[in-house]
C-alpha cells in the first residue's frame, strides 16, 4: 500500500516510522528541514502546501492518505485555513483524479466533545464544541467523513487526547506548578499514530476512533505521581475557581478550563488495537529516569 502523509509532523513521522517496513510511505512538509525530517524517519519527503492544488499534484498515485496537518498552535483563523480549507482541497484535488485514493484519515482532537462535567464520552457522544477552534475541528470531520464519499473514497477520523512523548514531556510544567484541578485524557505520541496505522490496515476504514489510553487521571493525582517518581516534593496545586480569577485570561483559555471530560477506548480496545504505552505510567517511565539520571 501507498500511504501519503500529508503534515509529517510529531504523529507523522512515527506513523512513517511503522510504516516504512511493509508499506510505501510518502510524507509532505512545506519546509526543507521537516522534508529532512521525512526522509530521516523512511518516507519519500515531497515538499507543499496543503492549500495549494498545484503543490498537490506533486503526490504519486497514493492507496491511502492521512491528513494530520498542524496550524502551528495558532487561532482559529489559521486553524479553519490547515483543516477546512486544506482538508477540502486535498480531498477534491485527489478525488478528482483518474485513481482517487481509497481511504483518507484525518486526525481530530477529543476537544470536539466540549464539557461533560467529567463523565464518560467515547465515539457515540455527540459532539459539542465549546471554542472557535474546535468548532473547526468538528467542521473538518464533516469534511472528512462527507465529502470523501462523493468521490469514492472511506473517510475515517481519528480523535487525539492529549498527545505526549519524545520531547513533549511537561514534568517541569507538573513538578513545578501551581497545577490546576481537571482530567488529563493523554495517548503517547507512539500509540496515537499506531491508532492511525491500525485504521489503515484493518476493516475501519470508515470508523470513528478515540484515541486516548486507558487511564483518564486527575491531574493532582498525576503531579502527585510524577514528584513521588522523581523524587521531588509534591507541587502546589491549585481550583479551577483560583485559576480563574485570573483576569488575563483570555475567554478561550476559560473555556478550556472549564471543559471537563474521561475519553473512553473502549471501541478501539474492541477492535483489536494493543497499547504501547496503555495508561500515563508506562509511557512517562523514559522521561522520569530521564529525570533522575540527571539529578
Amino acid at each position: 500500500m501507498r500511504v501519503g502523509i500529508l503534515g509529517c509532523g510529531y504523529v507523522g513521522l512515527e506513523l512513517a516510522r511503522q510504516l516504512r517496513d511493509t508499506h510505501d510511505v510518502v510524507g509532505m512538509r512545506r519546509s526543507e528541514a521537516g522534508l529532512e525530517a521525512v526522509e530521516a524517519a523512511g518516507a519519500k519527503p515531497i515538499q507543499g502546501d496543503l492549500t495549494d492544488p498545484e503543490s498537490l499534484s506533486a503526490l504519486p498515485s497514493l492507496d491511502a492518505v492521512v491528513f494530520a496537518a498542524s496550524s502551528g498552535g495558532r487561532g482559529a483563523d489559521a486553524a479553519e485555513r490547515v483543516y477546512v480549507d486544506g482538508l477540502r482541497t486535498v480531498i477534491e484535488t485527489l478525488g478528482e483524479r483518474s485513481d482517487p485514493p481509497e481511504r483518507l484519515v484525518y486526525t481530530s482532537s477529543t476537544g470536539v466533545y466540549g464539557d461533560h462535567d467529567g463523565d464518560w464520552v467515547d465515539e457515540s457522544t455527540p459532539l459539542s464544541p465549546t471554542t472557535d477552534k474546535t468548532q473547526v475541528l468538528a467542521e473538518a470531520e464533516r469534511l472528512a467523513r462527507e465529502r470523501t464519499a462523493d468521490y469514492g473514497i472511506s473517510g475515517g477520523v481519528a480523535r487525539f487526547a492529549g498527545l505526549y512523548g519524545p520531547d513533549r514531556y511537561r514534568l517541569n510544567r507538573y513538578l513545578d506548578g501551581p497545577v490546576t484541578d481537571g482530567y488529563l485524557n493523554m495517548i503517547h505520541r507512539d500509540d496515537a499514530a499506531g491508532v492511525v496505522r491500525f485504521m489503515l490496515t484493518t476493516a475501519t476504514e470508515s470508523e470513528v476512533l478515540v484515541a486516548v489510553d486507558d487511564e483518564p487521571v486527575d491531574k493532582w493525582a498525576f503531579a502527585d505521581w510524577l514528584a513521588d517518581e522523581c523524587g521531588v516534593e509534591s507541587p502546589p496545586k491549585r481550583t479551577k475557581e483560583e485559576r480563574l480569577e485570573d483576569d488575563s485570561l483570555s475567554e478561550a483559555a476559560r473555556r478550556r478550563i472549564l471543559t471537563s471530560k474521561r475519553c473512553s477506548n473502549d471501541r478501539v480496545r474492541e477492535l483489536g488495537y494493543s497499547f504501547s504505552y496503555p495508561t500515563y505510567r508506562e509511557g512517562y517511565q523514559a522521561a522520569v529516569d530521564a529525570y533522575r539520571a540527571a539529578d
